[in-house]
């Protein structure tokens, strides 16, 4: 089973989603077979600025039932509309991102600003037309009055003028073995802090095991965000952060085994 939809934006940004069920597949982390469900959206489909900005697997017991295959259609029906409702919010943030650096290449007149609004231009066209609009709006009526101040996102964290837009979101390489490797770190990093939360609760992690699954987070974070997707070293590294996270998540849910847990 599986679905291609395409979606177009507040923004008129054209997305195109695709789930895809990959049936059965041995999870390396949790060492148990899941039926695993791949959602991915492109945005400015078609384009030559086509990108992927969203992945995500969903895993699912490996039950193979016509119960099961109709639970999983249907769930597979609702992803669909939880990905676009999530491309229109990370499109939100991002037009208050390009209102943010709007409204500081005005004050500053900046030129590592001016290159990272004109990427943001070449890559979002639509969003910065929204977010360009909206700013033009809410300048004062009188003219020649300076732009009003962009309220602050509490959402998004205070950032230096060198910060760029997009720096801190996932790069989803369009090359699919890299893209499968960037996916299985976003799950078992997400799946590592969880468990790692609940042996805190129960006063099982000790100061070794945070300091160790902090510093491979911080690896993770960070092969999730490099943009030079192109060269072998990156798959390598791509490949040592999933290793290395998913040797520390078998030791805490050894630990929570141990301990009588799920």
């Amino acid at each position: 089973m599986g679905l291609n939809q395409n979606h177009s934006s507040r923004s008129g940004t054209s997305y195109h989603v695709q789930i895809e069920d990959r049936g059965p597949v041995f999870d390396d982390a949790a060492e148990i077979w899941v039926r695993r469900v791949n959602v991915i959206a492109c945005a400015n489909y078609g384009e030559p600025t086509a990108r992927i900005v969203y992945g995500k697997d969903h895993d699912f017991s490996d039950i193979r039932t016509h119960e099961h295959n109709r639970a999983v259609a249907l769930r597979i029906q609702e992803l669909a509309g939880e990905a676009r409702q999530l491309l229109e919010e990370k499109e939100t943030r991002r037009v208050r991102r390009i209102k943010d650096l709007l409204a500081r290449y005005y004050r500053t007149r900046d030129d590592k600003i001016k290159r990272e609004i004109e990427e943001a231009n070449a890559l979002y066209p639509f969003v910065f037309a929204r977010a360009f609009q909206e700013l033009k709006a809410e300048r004062p009526a009188a003219s020649g009055a300076p732009a009003a101040p962009v309220a602050p996102d509490p959402a998004l964290p205070e950032a230096p003028a060198a910060r760029g837009p997009e720096l801190e979101e996932t790069e989803y390489p369009l090359d699919p073995a890299q893209r499968e490797l960037v996916l299985e770190i976003e799950r078992v990093a997400g799946e590592m802090q969880r468990d790692l939360a609940a042996l805190k609760a129960r006063g099982a992690a000790d100061d070794i095991l945070q300091a160790t699954c902090a510093k491979l987070l911080a690896r993770a974070k960070d092969s999730l965000t490099r943009r030079d997707t192109s060269s072998d070293f990156a798959t390598r590294y791509l490949e040592m952060t999933r290793n290395s996270l998913v040797t520390a998540y078998r030791q805490i849910r050894a630990r929570i085994t141990r301990l009588g847990g799920a």
